[in-house]
C-alpha cells in the first residue's frame, strides 16, 4: 500500500480516532488545537489535502472536514494500530463467565455472541463448534409414545443432533437404553464410514438404529460450519451509517442468508488459521452489500478436532483495536473450552 510519511500517518491515526467517537467529519483547525500538532492549520489542511487526493481521506462535501476512506481505513489497520488488548479487568470478567459455562456446550455460542457485542458495541455472530468429521461420542433412545422414539446423538465437538423416529414396532424404554448403550460402546469414536460398516454386525432394532445415525452423520459432514448464533442486532441498526433502511438491510443479508455467511468464511478464514484475526473493510471490493460495513472474524477450536468462527459486524467507523482484541480474546477462551471438551486439557485462561 502506498506509503505516508510519519505526519500523515499521525494526522491520518487521529482523524481515524475521531470520526470513530464523533461520527463528524474533522477539520485542521480542530486537530491543530486539540492535539497541539505544532504546526499551523493551514499545514494540515495541505497534508489532508495530500491524503485526499490519493485516496485515504474524503471530505463529504465543501469546506467540510474530512473523513476516512476504506483504504485510510485499511492503511490504520495494517499500519498503524498495531497490537491491542482488553483491559485486565474486562479479560476477568469474561474469562469468569466462560469458566462458569465450561460445561454447557450449548450455552458457548449464546455467551461468545453476547460478550462479544457487549464489548465491541456492534452485531456479533459465533458459529458453534463443527468437528472436521462428524465423529460418533454417544446415543441416547428416549421412549415417548407408541412407536415414536427421541434419538439423541451426541456427535465429538459437543454437537448434539436430536431426531423423532417412528420404527417399525413399539419398544419398552429398558429395550431401547440397552440398545442406545451397545451402539455407544460399539460406535464411539467412529466416521459416518465406520458407522455404516457397523450395520452388517447388528440386525433388528439396532441395525435400524445404526442407519439413521449414519444418514445423520452423513449431513453433519455437508455442512461448511455450525449452527450460527447472532447478537447486538440492535447496536448495528443504531449507527447512523444505517439510517439508510437499504444500507442495513443489504448488510444485514450476512446475519440471514446462511449461503452468504458460509462463502465469506470459506474466502477468508483458512481452517488452519485458528486465533488469526481476519478484517474485512467495506466487502473489500467482493461482497457489494458490505460497502458500509467492516467485519472482524477469527477461527477457533484445534483443528482435526473441531472448529468454529466468530466474529463481528459494524460500520467501517469501528473502534478497530478494542473490537480486534475482542474476537481474539474470546476465540481464545472458545479453542480453550474446545480443548478441553475433547482432550481434557485447557491451555490455562480458564483456570479459576
Amino acid at each position: 500500500m502506498q506509503a505516508l510519511t510519519e505526519r500523515q500517518e499521525t494526522i491520518l491515526a487521529l482523524i481515524i480516532h475521531q470520526y470513530i467517537d464523533a461520527a463528524q467529519p474533522v477539520g485542521s483547525k480542530w486537530l491543530v488545537d486539540k492535539y497541539h500538532l505544532g504546526v499551523s492549520p493551514a499545514t494540515v489542511r495541505n497534508e489532508m489535502a495530500s491524503m485526499t487526493e490519493a485516496g485515504f481521506l474524503r471530505q463529504p462535501h465543501t469546506s467540510a472536514g474530512r473523513i476516512p476512506t476504506e483504504k485510510g481505513y485499511r492503511f490504520f489497520v495494517r499500519s498503524l494500530l498495531g497490537e491491542t488488548e482488553l483491559p485486565a479487568n474486562e479479560k476477568r470478567l469474561i474469562s469468569h463467565q466462560f469458566h462458569q459455562a465450561r460445561g454447557d456446550v450449548d450455552e458457548w455460542g449464546r455467551l461468545a455472541a453476547a460478550v462479544l457485542a457487549r464489548h465491541s458495541r456492534v452485531a456479533s455472530l459465533v458459529t458453534t463448534p463443527h468437528a472436521d468429521r462428524a465423529i460418533f461420542k454417544h446415543l441416547e433412545l428416549i421412549n415417548t409414545r407408541g412407536n415414536q422414539v427421541l434419538m439423541v446423538l451426541v456427535l465429538m465437538g459437543g454437537d448434539v443432533r436430536q431426531q423423532l423416529l417412528a420404527l417399525t414396532s413399539t419398544f419398552e424404554q429398558a429395550e431401547l437404553s440397552q440398545t442406545a448403550q451397545k451402539l455407544t460402546n460399539a460406535a464411539q469414536n467412529k466416521s459416518v464410514k465406520g458407522v455404516a460398516r457397523l450395520v452388517e454386525e447388528f440386525d433388528g432394532l439396532a441395525a435400524e438404529i445404526l442407519l439413521l445415525v449414519a444418514g445423520v452423520m452423513a449431513r453433519v459432514d455437508g455442512l461448511a460450519a455450525g449452527e450460527v448464533v447472532r447478537d447486538g442486532l440492535t447496536n448495528f441498526l443504531g449507527e447512523p451509517e444505517f439510517a439508510d433502511t437499504t444500507s442495513a438491510r443489504e448488510a444485514l443479508r450476512l446475519f440471514e442468508e446462511r449461503s452468504f455467511l458460509d462463502e465469506v468464511l470459506a474466502e477468508v478464514l483458512e481452517p488452519a488459521s485458528v486465533g488469526a484475526v481476519q478484517v474485512i473493510i467495506g466487502g473489500e471490493g467482493y461482497w457489494k452489500e458490505l460497502e458500509k460495513c467492516s467485519i472482524v472474524l477469527a477461527r477457533y477450536g484445534a483443528p482435526g478436532l473441531a472448529t468454529g468462527a466468530l466474529g463481528v459486524l459494524g460500520p467501517t467507523r469501528m473502534a478497530y483495536g478494542r473490537t480486534i482484541s475482542a474476537v481474539r480474546y474470546v476465540a481464545g477462551l472458545m479453542s480453550d473450552l474446545v480443548i478441553e471438551s475433547f482432550e481434557g486439557q485447557g491451555t490455562g485462561r480458564l483456570a479459576q
